[in-house]
């Protein structure tokens, strides 16, 4: 039997900390050390894990598997990459078998971070609640996105804007409808910022060091030219195969409703947002919503579109809306380069 083919596949790598919630077992951690972590991890075994920031959003993206002819050939695959042993990872895969997630793949590797695996794995996406093991991912050039928190489980989210509403159910504030029918809303919704994500910080060190108006013109001379590819953008396309494969589902079947919904939510606005967008179809992504937001506050948008998961390089954007919205932080570029002591920042075991 030949082996099993990651190279055509959209492969995500996610570790124990961002696909469950394990503040407890961190407390013990952090609290009592190595050997009581192992001996609560034992005793809990049969206590299934629950979801954490990034659940929601790998359900929903293994959920795409449907699009496949074949379940021996999927479109999706999800490997989770984890700091534990062998031995305290069977409670990981045993909460992973005990909420039906079809993840089959893990890697663990005793207190060693795992990101040096990415490549070899063809992982697009690697996420992680460990700020040092993404900050040092994201240095060495892979698309690593730090889980911020623990209060937006994605199960929680209610249903964003263009999901099927359920008749007679009036909306919530915002447009937003309650979060118990959001089981009825099948789309996977992911946002990104631009600068700094998708596209490099060339522009943003603009921005930076010149002020908004040099910023507008830069740009705006170069609006033809192709920005540089940003860290996350191996994720984007990967993510647009998979939109493809929806149109082609839909010119098959009229009836079926493409899930997959890209939004871009940027602090970029006219004349500036020119370039972006021509950079975007040159790297032949699809892109269904675009909010150029010229300074405005993100989290009014966030909260409407209700993503299943935002990426964005600066923390001032994700904190505030960091407990309604599965929020990533990509610790890339200038922004990026003062940023708050890695002392400073949570220690996860996973």
């Amino acid at each position: 039997m030949p082996p099993y083919d990651l190279d055509h596949r959209l492969v995500v790598g996610v570790s124990s900390s961002a696909l469950f919630d394990l503040s407890d077992s961190q407390r013990v951690f952090d609290e009592q050390g190595i050997d009581a972590y192992r001996a609560y991890q034992d005793e809990h075994l049969d206590r299934t894990l629950r979801p954490g920031v990034a659940f929601e959003f790998v359900q929903r993206l293994l959920s795409l598997n449907d699009l496949s002819p074949s379940a021996q050939d999927p479109l999706v695959e999800v490997f989770v990459l984890s700091k534990n042993d062998p031995t305290t990872g069977l409670r990981v895969m045993s909460s992973v078998a005990a909420h039906g997630l079809p993840i089959s793949r893990s890697i663990f590797t005793q207190g060693v971070a795992p990101y040096a695996y990415i490549p070899a794995l063809n992982i697009s996406l690697f996420l992680s609640g460990d700020a040092r093991d993404v900050r040092t991912a994201t240095l060495l050039g892979h698309p690593a996105g730090q889980v911020l928190g623990s209060a937006a489980v994605g199960h929680l989210a209610a249903a964003g804007p263009t999901a099927e509403r359920t008749p007679g159910v009036p909306l919530a504030p915002g447009g937003a409808q309650p979060a118990p029918d959001d089981a009825a809303d099948a789309e996977l919704r992911v946002a990104f910022d631009f600068d700094g994500v998708l596209a490099d910080d060339s522009a943003e060190r603009i921005f930076q060091s010149d002020g908004l108006e040099q910023f507008h013109r830069y740009e705006s001379a170069r609006k033809v030219t192709e920005h540089h590819a940003g860290p996350i953008l191996p994720f984007l396309r990967a993510l647009s195969t998979i939109q493809r494969r929806e149109e082609e589902r839909a010119v098959e079947d009229p009836t079926y409703r493409p899930r997959v919904r890209v939004s871009i939510v940027t602090a970029r606005s006219a004349p500036s947002h020119e370039r972006a967008v021509n950079t975007l179809r040159s790297w032949g992504v699809t892109v269904n919503d675009a909010f150029f937001m010229g300074g405005a506050d993100k989290g009014r948008v966030l909260r409407v579109l209700r993503p299943h998961i935002f990426f964005d390089d600066q923390r001032g954007h994700l904190d505030p809306v960091a407990r309604e919205v599965a929020s990533v932080l990509v610790p890339y570029g200038v922004t990026n380069e003062v940023a708050v002591a890695l002392d400073d920042a949570p220690v996860l075991a996973t």
